[in-house]
């Protein structure tokens, strides 16, 4: 069996970043799925799944209200080994393309500080494990050590 796209990545040399993980074509649209890697893998502690959640319900209601991109939005979520999130956007887009839509997203959850969207029993089914202050913490991490100033170390998948 093949190994897929996101296990040839060199997780040992990957940092914090924004990276195209991958591109699909489906029918005539490209789905672009992005790679936004929030700690660095095997070299520091994997995110809370608490914060993970929070950033998952703020940045999926912040990108499907976004009047440019909530019709490009297909999927926001978080990786299994916690350390960061994907993004799929309809679109044949680069990393360099959606940095300021995540500055913005990621201002918005640092500075979030009110109900979580849908974090009620009738809306989520693990909605008591959320964690806003760690949410707002690693929301400015990301925007302070990779977002502002960002290079192409931090936009193309080390070799």
């Amino acid at each position: 069996m093949e190994k897929i796209a996101s296990f040839t990545i060199d997780h040992i040399k990957l940092k914090p970043g924004v990276y195209v993980s991958r591109k699909d074509h489906v029918g005539s649209e490209v789905i672009t799925t992005f790679d936004l890697r929030m700690t660095s893998p095997n070299d520091e502690p994997v995110m809370n799944t608490a914060e993970m959640h929070t950033i998952e319900h703020l940045g999926a209601t912040f990108l499907r209200n976004h009047a440019q991109y909530k019709d490009r939005v297909v999927y926001f979520g978080p990786m299994g080994c916690r350390t960061g999130f994907y993004l799929l956007l309809a679109g044949d887009l680069t990393s360099r393309d959606i940095v300021p839509l995540m500055t913005e997203m990621f201002e918005f959850i640092r500075d979030y500080n009110d109900e979580i969207p849908g974090a009620t029993a009738h809306d989520c089914g693990n909605y008591l494990d959320q964690n806003l202050p760690m949410a707002n913490w690693l929301a400015n991490r990301y925007l302070e050590e990779v977002l502002k100033g960002i290079g192409d170390d931090r936009l193309i998948y080390p070799e």
